[in-house]
């Protein structure tokens, strides 16, 4: 009989205690922490998003009600409503985000060699963002729209594992194309986005870092053709040009060649133009790449299905973003264990099973084992069934 730890704790120890103190005194996040440190918080709010906890009230009854085991689960403040809504507020987000990128560059070595839906070499992002909506009587610092409120989640995500690698949580007024001002580009990576970030001055910095980008062009696009290549049309490509920029202040802000590649979706029936800085990849892996980037808007669809970041336990901006950082960080846990467990089970088995098991005493493996076995009673070999015949 396993006697060890509960699972809650075996999952814990895939965190780096180390890291995550040298995050906490970074930020000084335990200075005025009243008993209830980071790390309490960050194992209370691990437990609401394992356990899809609505609110501070419900995470507090259900580990109040397992307060004998919270000690060895890892627990060492008192939980209590009062005194999580005060860490809420006071404990910098930062420690979080800052962990997170820990986390993060851990799985981004553990899915390196994952394949991509086009057989590419490089690293390969998709950059999209999503809207959070909120009350705005309750979230008066997130004023949207005159009677909304709501923040912006812009996403980096790695599509070898579909690993968050950037997170900007912001207002819901800021434009999309101005998150690619705190992007650190990465020479020999393609970045792929919609036509929302298709602004010449940005783009050209990826030009100038040594990186690729694939975008949607837009149909009053002022250009002037230079070459022209052959394409398949029975693939769906109708035309791979080489262009320039004509306006007087897209050819200033661009002074570069661009290859405009136009493809035709016979699924959806619609004409798609695409612009990239990339001229050696044939023309129908462009349009491929490009349909990966559904891959993070599948992402925002998982995480907020699967995660807690669309009602919040506190009101304040601080609160917020430590709990959309604490549920990022959550999803690239489990999937590191995931891999490192060598386990078939999908991210939303993992969670379903976690949910219910975090205070069992058993072995995490044997907790995700996918092995459907048989049933261990071997039949008495003088015993009749009953339909023997």
């Amino acid at each position: 009989m396993f006697d060890g730890q509960f699972v809650l704790t075996q999952l814990m120890n895939f965190l780096p205690r180390r890291e995550f103190n040298a995050c906490v005194d970074k930020y000084r996040g335990d200075r005025r922490s009243r008993g209830f440190s980071c790390r309490d918080q960050l194992l209370c709010l691990g437990f609401a998003q394992l356990t899809y906890r609505e609110s501070l009230r419900d995470v507090e009854t259900c580990l109040r009600a397992l307060e004998p085991k919270l000690y060895h689960a890892g627990f060492r403040g008192k939980v209590s409503r009062s005194t999580l809504a005060d860490a809420n507020r006071v404990h910098d987000w930062r420690i979080y985000a800052d962990f997170a990128q820990v986390l993060i560059r851990r799985a981004r070595k553990l899915y390196a060699q994952e394949p991509l839906a086009v057989d590419l070499a490089q690293t390969v992002y998709a950059l999209d963002s999503t809207t959070i909506d909120l009350c705005l009587s309750l979230f008066p610092w997130a004023k949207f729209r005159r009677r909304k409120g709501a923040v912006k989640l812009h996403t980096l995500l790695d599509l070898r594992g579909n690993i968050p690698c950037f997170v900007h949580v912001s207002h819901g007024k800021m434009h999309d194309v101005n998150v690619l001002d705190q992007l650190l580009i990465e020479p020999g990576a393609f970045y792929v986005m919609d036509r929302g970030y298709l602004d010449f001055k940005r783009l050209h910095r990826f030009t100038r870092g040594s990186s690729f980008f694939v975008t949607r062009g837009k149909r009053n696009l002022d250009c002037t053709r230079r070459a022209r290549r052959p394409v398949d049309k029975t693939t769906g490509l109708r035309s791979d040009q080489t262009i320039v920029l004509a306006g007087p202040k897209s050819s200033r802000l661009y002074p570069d060649p661009l290859r405009r590649i136009v493809f035709y979706d016979v699924e959806q029936q619609r004409r798609l133009v695409f612009l990239t800085n990339n001229f050696t990849l044939p023309a129908l892996t462009i349009a491929r790449l490009y349909k990966c980037r559904w891959q993070v808007e599948l992402f925002f669809k998982w995480i907020k299905q699967h995660l807690r970041i669309k009602a919040f336990y506190g009101t304040s901006d601080n609160a917020v973003k430590t709990q959309v950082w604490i549920a990022i960080s959550v999803y690239v846990l489990v999937a590191i264990v995931k891999k490192e467990l060598r386990t078939e089970r999908s991210l939303y088995d993992i969670l379903q099973i976690l949910s219910l098991t975090l205070f069992e005493k058993i072995p995490l493996i044997e907790a995700l084992n996918d092995q459907n076995r048989p049933n261990s009673e071997t039949p008495d070999p003088n015993q009749l069934t009953l339909f023997d015949l």
